[in-house]
């Protein structure tokens, strides 16, 4: 029997064409019943690997966004979505805030001078309140990943990475639309541009030189242009070539049983003579009998020197085990980023070495099994989940009486007459308390929804659409002129800190400075030095 509360659809990939077997997995007990039944299509509250949707950590904050990379089950019946991070411009550190907008009104003036090219001025033109909303849809790309409940998934979105040959208005006239340029790194705190870049030039290629015409020499010095390495023109015959190479194989297996460190990785013979037969030491087979001339004695005499026989070992007989298996942690947490596999895992080892032991490693059969076991894996992946819709009361919700028009009974505004914090207005389906529980403000239900999904207010603030986001304007009264408070681009769009943008003045200013952002400059008004 089914639990009678909302549930969680898992899809597998048992059956996908016909119909396959449906897990039902509850959020409130975490339990799971199996039943078979056709598998459902997708729907709107379908959700796929690489969708990119709404995370809620928090009632009261802004919803997060992520993009879905894997769909596990866990023992007990729930199930996780393993998602990469992208970050607002709310949660990036203030120097990389500063950075951000030099790159956001590069741009625009890019794009603005693209577009008065080709005769769409008016049209792409950004006035205040577009610049303000833009920065809303600008998100940080980063390589973080988080694992978190599926049943915190409240809605899809998208997110692409920038179109120059779009206008930006196209991003502000569709909703849940998101796009993206920089990469964020929150270990090294870092903002990059996350752009191709088209290798071409002399940098990348090599300058092709003029044929050369019928009967023209080649005044060029060939031997300082390449290395030969193998001709031949020599007075070898194969056969004799193969038994050179017999004989340096024969070496290589006597130099491995003398060697110590050598007899423990091969402890048999047959060990041995695999290894001695790698491509290493026929290469350097084939270099003595070049060095050498292709003179048989010289080169046979050269393989057991004075010192003992040649031993040659590539990569993957220098590897410990140790060694092998964190190169193996490495590639599954990094894949192909050799950089960070070094950097993180193996600072000891070069880059040459790294990468030479990666396409070793790819020909073993240890290779082949941990293929063979993520091929295994990757089918029994959840392949949807189906999140059913979130209808939860929220805790910020002032009145949850849906027969209210404007949030209470006898039609007047709440929390003494104040109106929607964003767009002043003083009607709504359902009111949100907003900001500092001291400051007693609200947003109307349409304001909030942007909220949660954009992460700040429609509007910068109540003074007009003029006022940049890094200055909060106080409006004095009597003699005094206009005071502005340097404070951090984001703090009017953070749920802790909501400054009032209207009929404000020293005196009201003072404590918010002091207890929200007690750090804040502050220039020689005496109101606010005390």
């Amino acid at each position: 029997m089914l639990a009678p509360h909302p549930t969680v659809l898992v899809l597998l990939s048992v059956g996908e064409r016909r119909g396959g077997l449906v897990g039902r997995v509850s959020e409130r007990s975490c339990k799971q019943w199996w039943s078979y039944a056709p598998a459902p299509p997708v729907t709107s509250g379908g959700r796929r690997r690489f969708d990119y949707v709404y995370f809620e950590q928090s009632s009261t904050s802004p919803y997060q966004i992520r993009r879905i990379e894997e769909l596990n089950k866990t023992p007990n019946g729930n199930v996780e979505a393993k998602v990469m991070c992208f970050f607002r411009r709310r949660d990036l550190p203030n120097p990389l805030i500063m950075l951000a907008d030099k790159h956001q009104s590069a741009l625009e003036e890019e794009l603005e001078s693209q577009s008065q090219g080709q005769g769409r001025d008016k049209d792409h033109h950004l006035n205040g309140k577009q610049r303000h909303q833009l920065k809303h849809r600008e998100l940080f790309l980063s390589r973080q990943m988080e694992t978190l409940p599926a049943t915190h998934i409240r809605g899809k979105c998208s997110v692409t990475l920038l179109n120059e040959t779009e206008s930006l208005l196209s991003y502000l006239n569709k909703d849940d639309t998101f796009f993206y340029c920089l990469v964020f790194d929150p270990t090294h705190k870092t903002l990059l541009a996350d752009k191709g870049e088209i290798r071409v030039g002399s940098r990348y290629q090599a300058d092709a030189t003029a044929l050369l015409k019928e009967d023209e020499s080649d005044n060029r010095n060939l031997e300082e242009l390449e290395t030969l390495v193998w001709t031949p023109s020599h007075n070898l015959t194969d056969r004799q070539i193969d038994q050179f190479l017999v004989i340096s194989r024969s070496v290589g297996t006597f130099a491995r049983a003398l060697d110590c460190s050598s007899s423990v990785k091969q402890p048999s013979l047959h060990m041995s003579a695999a290894a001695a037969s790698r491509d290493i030491t026929l290469f350097h087979a084939m270099d003595t009998l070049h060095k050498h001339d292709y003179n048989m004695a010289e080169a046979i005499s050269s393989l057991v020197p004075s010192t003992g026989p040649v031993l040659c070992r590539d990569e993957m007989e220098e590897w410990s085990a140790s060694e092998a298996n964190l190169f193996e942690e490495a590639l599954d947490k990094y894949g192909k980023d050799f950089n960070d596999i070094r950097q993180d895992f193996l600072p000891w080892k070069t880059l040459k070495n790294i990468i030479e032991y990666y396409y070793m490693w790819k020909t073993t059969d240890r290779y082949v099994q941990q293929k063979r076991v993520k091929a295994v894996e990757a089918e029994s992946k959840l392949k949807q989940v189906y999140i059913p819709n979130y209808n939860k009361a929220n805790s910020s919700v002032i009145n949850n009486n849906k027969g209210v028009v404007n949030g209470s009974s006898n039609g007047e505004a709440l929390i003494g007459g104040k109106a929607c914090e964003s767009c002043n207005a003083t009607v709504s389906s359902q009111w949100y308390a907003w900001g500092p529980t001291h400051m007693q403000c609200k947003l109307c239900h349409n304001c909030w929804l942007y909220w949660k999904k954009y992460g700040g207010l429609k509007v910068p603030s109540r003074i007009g659409v003029q006022t940049k986001g890094t200055t909060c304007p106080a409006l004095c009264h009597g003699t005094r002129a206009c005071h502005q408070v340097r404070l951090p681009a984001a703090h009017h769009e953070d749920s802790n800190c909501l400054l009032p943008m209207h009929n404000t003045t020293h005196s009201d200013l003072a404590p918010l400075v002091s207890t929200s952002h007690p750090a804040a400059p502050c220039c020689s008004c005496p109101l606010l030095a005390h």
